[in-house]
C-alpha cells in the first residue's frame, strides 16, 4: 500500500498575525493497539524541500520508511508528519555557521503550529507522555533544535540530522538523550553546525551521540534512518521525570 494511504491527511487552522493559516499533518496510526495500550509519539520535521500545502510531500524518507510492515510491526507509534509553508521555515536560523545570530528568537508560527496538534494528540489519543520522540533533518534538524531547547521536559529523545542550533541555549539540553547525526563532506548545511552543538553540550556536562559520516554530503538522513540500531536507540528512550 502506497505510504500516503496510511496516512491520514489533516488540516489544523491558526492564527499567524491578523490572518488566518492552514498547517497541514499527516498522521500515521499503529496498525494494532490493544486496549489500555499507549504507544509512543514520534514528531517529524521534514526538509525545506518538502514544504508546500500539497499535505504529501513531507512524507518522503523518514514517514515513508517507517510506514514499511517491519517498521509498523517493529515500532508500533503514531508518527504526526506536519507540513511547513512554503516560504516560512520550522525555525529562523541560517545554515551557515552562526556568528553573531540572535539570542531568543521566537518560535516560528508554523512550528507553533505544530506544538498545538501535537499536545491535542497527546489529550486525545492513547500516547504514552513519556515516550514522544522527536527527529527532523535539515531545515528539520533545525527545528528540532530549536523545538527542544523550548520545550526539554516533553520529549523523551531528540534525532537532528544535518540541521544546528544556538549553542548558547546548551543547558536547555541537559538531561534530553540525543543522537544527532551530520555529513562530513556537507555543503549545504556544514557540518560545524552540529559540532558546535555538540562540543558546547559536553562543555556544559552534558552528554549525547554524535555520528559524523565521512565523505557523506547533505543525505545523511539516508544513512542515519536506516541504521537498525537508529530505532532501536530512540524507541528505547523513556522520559525521565
Amino acid at each position: 500500500m502506497a505510504p500516503e494511504n496510511l496516512y491520514e491527511a489533516h488540516m489544523f487552522d491558526f492564527a499567524d498575525g491578523d490572518e488566518m493559516a492552514t498547517l497541514p499533518y499527516r498522521l500515521l496510526r499503529p496498525a494494532v493497539i490493544e486496549e489500555g495500550e499507549r504507544v509512543p509519539l514520534v514528531v517529524f520535521l521534514h526538509g525545506a524541500g518538502e514544504r508546500g500545502n500539497d499535505n504529501l510531500a513531507q512524507l518522503k524518507y523518514f514517514p515513508t520508511w517507517m510506514a514499511g510492515d517491519e517498521a509498523r510491526a517493529n515500532y508500533p507509534c503514531y508518527l504526526l508528519a506536519p507540513q511547513c509553508r512554503r516560504d516560512k521555515k520550522w525555525a529562523d536560523y541560517s545554515r551557515d555557521p552562526m556568528e553573531g545570530e540572535p539570542l531568543g528568537h521566537p518560535l516560528s508560527t508554523d512550528l507553533a503550529a505544530v506544538v498545538n496538534v501535537m499536545e491535542q494528540l497527546l489529550a486525545d489519543e492513547p500516547i504514552d507522555a513519556d515516550r514522544v520522540y522527536l527527529t527532523g533533518l535539515s531545515m528539520g534538524g533545525f527545528g528540532s533544535w530549536d523545538l527542544a531547547s523550548r520545550m526539554p521536559g516533553r520529549f523523551a529523545a531528540m534525532m537532528p540530522i544535518c540541521g544546528g542550533g544556538d549553542p548558547r541555549l546548551a543547558e536547555k539540553y541537559l538531561g534530553l538523550p540525543i543522537w544527532c547525526f551530520h555529513g562530513g563532506a556537507d555543503s549545504v548545511v556544514k557540518p560545524e553546525r552540529s559540532r558546535s552543538m555538540v562540543e558546547a553540550i559536553l562543555a556544559a556536562g552534558g552528554g549525547l551521540t554524535y555520528t559524523e559520516f565521512g565523505g557523506v554530503g547533505h543525505d545523511s538522513w539516508t544513512p542515519a534512518y536506516q541504521d537498525p540500531a537508529t530505532l532501536v536507540w530512540l524507541f528505547e528512550q523513556v522520559r525521565k521525570r
